[in-house]
């Protein structure tokens, strides 16, 4: 499954919508997904699970790119 993360860079700053950045990341849950970042600094925001209509339509865009961790 893919899922979408909305992050800050940094846990240590107040979170600020301008901000927020995004990544694609594959894994079984979202428990994995938190597990997998969970050595980097981000301050995550939400984790959204991302499969059908929404796949498609977030293949469409520039940005999208699965990272590999």
């Amino acid at each position: 499954m893919i899922y979408k993360v909305h992050y800050q860079e940094s846990k240590e700053e107040v979170p600020v919508r301008e901000n927020t950045k995004t990544l694609y990341i594959e894994a079984e849950s979202e428990r994995e997904v938190r597990e997998k970042l969970a050595d980097k600094p981000y301050n995550l925001e939400v984790v959204i699970k991302v499969d059908g209509a929404y796949l498609d339509y977030e293949k469409q865009s520039e940005n999208f790119k699965v990272e590999q961790i």
